[in-house]
């Protein structure tokens, strides 16, 4: 069993607004969620993303060697539904929660699988597909990338996905064993 009141905490250290138990067995990687990803610039272009992150069969079986971990999620007030700054501007503090976090779980976690939102940013010109990664344990794939519907997880987990027109909500997930 993990100690969710310690992740928790690191959570919320890390920035995060929501953080909440996750069993990988509700995470149903769907094809058709994960076809998302072929309108994306990133796709076919980096190792984080499809193709380049596995057959939607690799990422079940590497979902599948894991029981537990935890549902992230920042969530921040937009200044109107259309506020178009606010969400990118959630979005990377998104980005920066997620990595602290993952910073501080790899020491505790070596094998944990991060999936985050959108595609992998560490390095300014990803190798794909000409040569391998630069940082595979630091590497993170979306949860669409995998085939994840996060409304779905998030929903199964006892998480609230929409918190109205004025917000967003950006949620991501670390397994951890």
């Amino acid at each position: 069993m993990l100690p969710y009141e310690a992740l928790v905490r690191l959570g919320k250290e890390a920035g995060f607004t929501e953080i909440v138990p996750l069993r990988a067995e509700i995470l149903r990687p769907d094809p058709e969620v994960r076809k998302m990803c072929e309108g994306c610039g990133a796709y076919d272009a980096r190792w984080s993303c499809p193709p380049g992150c596995g057959t939607p069969e690799q990422c079940q079986e590497r979902i599948s060697r894991y029981r537990e971990g935890i549902l992230v999620q920042t969530v921040r007030e937009l200044e109107d539904e259309l506020d178009g700054q606010g969400m990118m501007d959630a979005e990377a503090v998104h980005k920066e929660n997620f990595s602290r976090l993952q910073a501080r779980l790899l020491p505790l976690y070596p094998e944990l699988l991060a999936l985050g939102t959108g595609g992998c940013r560490i390095c300014g010109s990803c190798t794909y597909p000409d040569a391998p990664c630069r940082f595979p344990r630091r590497m993170v794939s979306s949860m669409e990338a995998y085939g994840l519907l996060v409304m779905q997880a998030c929903r199964d987990s006892g998480l609230r996905y929409y918190y109205g027109s004025k917000a967003i909500a950006y949620t991501g997930c670390f397994l951890l064993v």
